[in-house]
């Protein structure tokens, strides 16, 4: 039995916490494997978050955020998804029903997104259920084959081309020969001829599917036109009808180009140093640890660390950087960037299908699939509408006739119902300006994960940042440190063999900072991090404990009141501080104060200032760090802070901040901020294209540490909504104009069609113009 609604508590999971290894569960079998369980009511999935209603009588909070991470795991590893290249369907078509497997079984969640030309399903990782997937769905007309999508797709657009051209040019010389009182016909039927062929193939794979479009009523309209004597109208009407679609084609065909060019960032080829001979080899077979030298001009043919050279490196195709970067021994470089200088040696550290590049085809791939609100919102309306304009035109035929008008004016203004009230214009509003924005985003280095994200990122009214690698560069380095009764190689040696544990910024400035003054640094072990408190360690015989006032709390420990002014000195100069203490039993001793300094970012200030002015409602530093340490970098940029919280708090605070302002971006380094870069409306990764917990836990990723582009991103959103809401009020105005004309009997079939078409036309020029779009 149900549990009664008025118990009902509700979960609400950001999607990507069910995600594992960047894959999400299949939507449907994820809502069906959940609602089994005892306790769930009511789920709903989609591709931003995951809500569940439970009753609490039966099952606790908990459980059921375990119970569904439990569940998405299983689901991903039981079933894969893959994707296919789109064939044959127009934009106004409606999807068809779940495609059936080959025994008759269903392929759960097939999403088809015919303006980015794909389609993606979920099939069973084991057994042959993909292969029986794909012939059924080549058999229904919605695939081809990959490796021939490519020339497919340019042949398809050259023969739309050319058809379109014959059309003109039979009606043009139909229309001479009816002038000088020749024989017409037979041009005018060329000239439906040639402008119904890619309508006509069109009509009949929709009708395989059983489902129809606008390119049947397309042809309907001009059949029946032709039949009331009005040859030339209908032809006008195919030409026109099949001039949009070619244009449609070759605009759309641009934004999937965008995309495919990233693919063209990895050379083919390798120079790879193996038993001390180069060999050129496939960039695609290059594993970590290889060697690969790339000369001056090349491409990096996968992300590598320098291990020998120096040299200038242009990253602009990757981060949208305009300068070089220097690179020198130690520091990264990402595939798909360009040596300018001198030769690098690089050592790989990812294999070809994680690198750089082929993450980002990924993402954006990915992102193509995931689809704006606004998208679903046109396509449901799409697809109900065509229906209701078949009805109209039904009825504005048969009550005319039944009250005795005459057939052939009323048939003709039925006709041209059906032209003037397609939907094409207000469907293609949405997936023509995501799809640029998409395009263009990765351009300059902006990868968000789906159309979703951008238009939620548009509405942000609050925006947080991290501190430490975000506002500033992230390589703190000690600035003071005290030592206390005892000396300070001796204190310092400590805490330096305790940090060379971690790999916490923090911890390896310590570390630096002992092996520049020429320390030997003592053996340490069992180190157990204490996340917003500190670390605790073994050196030698010694436990060792560094952390903030929270952590000695914890330890029974007092600190002394001159260690506190000290530290208290250090942070109003913009320092963080940490105690550094001895462990005896429960209790700690005093051994040293050390305090870091980082310097900001030169492009933070300038972010902030101009998130500031576009009028955001709060934007602010969330940070684990002392307030007064917080305060002064805060100061600095002009900017309110919240200081002192550990990753719970974080979390609790953006809840608040959106209960008080509305949706919230939050900004951090996608590893110590997840928890509440999972809580925000948006997650945004710095700098963390080559991080995996960055790219799993943030809804956009920022290839470059520039902070400007997080403005970029921001204005990138807010253009390609306000692009949606134009198009899609002008493809409604004329729709409306339109139809209250031909029901009036004012608007001629001829005239209908250059308002739909030219219509259509402006709404997919007006997204391509994000394409070319500039901050």
């Amino acid at each position: 039995m149900r549990p009664r609604v008025s118990r009902l508590r509700r979960l609400v999971l950001p999607a990507r916490a069910v995600v594992r290894g960047g894959r999400a569960p299949c939507p449907h079998l994820l809502v069906e494997a959940l609602r089994a369980h005892r306790g769930v009511a009511r789920i709903s999935f989609d591709d931003s978050e995951l809500v569940i209603d439970y009753d609490p009588a039966q099952t606790s909070l908990p459980a059921v955020q375990a119970l569904a991470e439990r569940v998405g795991l299983a689901l991903v590893e039981r079933w894969s998804s893959c994707q296919w290249r789109l064939a044959g369907t127009h934009c106004a078509d409606p999807v068809p029903g779940v495609p059936v497997l080959g025994d008759g079984r269903a392929a759960p969640d097939v999403q088809i997104n015919c303006a980015a030309g794909t389609i993606t399903a979920q099939v069973p990782s084991a057994g042959d259920g993909l292969v029986r997937l794909r012939q059924r769905l080549q058999q229904l007309g919605l695939t081809r084959p990959e490796d021939e999508a490519d020339q497919v797709e340019a042949r398809e657009r050259v023969g739309l081309a050319l058809l379109t051209a014959l059309c003109a040019l039979f009606l043009v010389a139909g229309r001479l020969a009816e002038a000088l009182g020749a024989p017409h016909a037979p041009l005018y039927l060329a000239a439906l001829a040639a402008g119904g062929v890619p309508s006509l193939r069109n009509a009949l794979v929709a009708l395989r599917r059983r489902t129809f479009g606008v390119d049947l009523l397309m042809l309907v309209a001009a059949a029946g036109a032709a039949a009331l004597g009005e040859w030339f109208e209908g032809g006008v009407l195919l030409f026109l009808f099949s001039l949009s679609t070619t244009l449609e084609a070759f605009a759309l065909g641009r934004t999937r180009s965008a995309i495919r060019a990233l693919l063209a960032l990895t050379p083919d080829v390798a120079t790879v140093e193996r038993d001390g001979r180069e060999e050129l080899l496939p960039a695609a077979a290059l594993v970590p640890g290889d060697v690969v030298l790339v000369r001056p001009g090349e491409r990096v043919p996968a992300d590598g660390v320098v291990v020998s050279g120096t040299s200038l490196v242009d990253q602009a195709a990757i981060t949208g950087e305009s300068a070089p970067v220097p690179k020198d021994v130690g520091d990264e470089c990402l595939s798909g960037t360009v040596n300018q200088q001198a030769a690098l040696r690089l050592r790989v550290t990812r294999p070809a299908s994680e690198s750089t590049v082929a993450r980002m085809v990924r993402m954006v791939e990915q992102a193509r699939a995931q689809k704006a609100r606004a998208q679903h919102l046109s396509e449901w309306f799409g697809q109900r509408y065509t229906l209701a304009v078949i009805s109209l035109a039904l009825a504005a035929t048969a009550v005319p006739l039944a009250l005795g008008h005459p057939a052939g004016p009323t048939i003709y203004r039925a006709l041209t119902l059906l032209v003037v009230a397609s939907p094409c214009a207000v469907v293609l509003a949405t997936p023509a300006a995501v799809l640029s924005a998409i395009a263009r985003a990765a351009q300059r280095g902006l990868l968000f994960k789906g159309g979703a994200f951008i238009e939620r990122l548009a509405g942000v009214r609050v925006v947080l940042f991290d501190k430490t690698g975000t506002l500033t560069v992230g390589r703190p380095a000690v600035a003071s440190f005290l030592a206390w009764q005892t000396s300070e190689a001796e204190a310092l040696a400590e805490a330096a063999a305790a940090e060379q544990l971690s790999e916490h910024p923090l911890a390896r400035a310590v570390v630096a900072y002992a092996r520049e003054r020429g320390l030997v640094l003592p053996s340490g072990d069992e180190l157990e991090a204490l996340p917003g408190h500190g670390v605790r360690a073994r050196v030698g015989e010694a436990h060792v404990v560094i952390g903030n006032e929270r952590l000695w709390a914890t330890l029974d420990a007092e600190l002394p009141a001159a260690a506190l002014d000290a530290a208290a000195e250090w942070r109003g100069a913009g320092q963080t501080v940490a105690f550094v203490g001895r462990l005896d039993g429960a209790r700690a001793t005093l051994r040293a104060i050390v305090g870091w300094q980082d310097e900001l970012r030169p492009t933070s200030r300038a972010a902030v200032a101009a998130l500031r002015s576009a009028g955001l409602a709060h934007v602010a530093i969330l940070t684990g760090d002392e307030p007064r340490t917080a305060a002064a970098v805060a100061r600095a940029l002009g900017m309110d802070y919240h200081a002192g919280l550990l990753p719970e708090d974080k979390v609790a605070l953006v809840r608040a901040l959106r209960e008080q302002y509305g949706p919230v971006a939050m900004v951090g380094d996608g590893v110590n901020d997840a928890p509440a870069l999972a809580a925000a409306d948006v997650g945004i990764a710095m700098g963390g294209i080559g991080s995996d917990a960055a790219i799993e836990s943030a809804d956009l990723v920022l290839a470059s540490d520039d902070m400007l582009r997080l403005v970029e991103a921001y204005e990138l959103s807010r253009a390609t909504v306000r692009i949606v809401r134009q198009s899609l009020a002008f493809g409604t105005a004329v729709i409306a104009l339109l139809l209250v004309g031909a029901l009036a009997g004012l608007v001629r079939l001829s005239v209908g069609v250059v308002g739909h078409e030219g219509s259509t036309l402006v709404v997919v020029a007006n997204g391509l113009r994000l394409l070319r779009w500039r901050p």
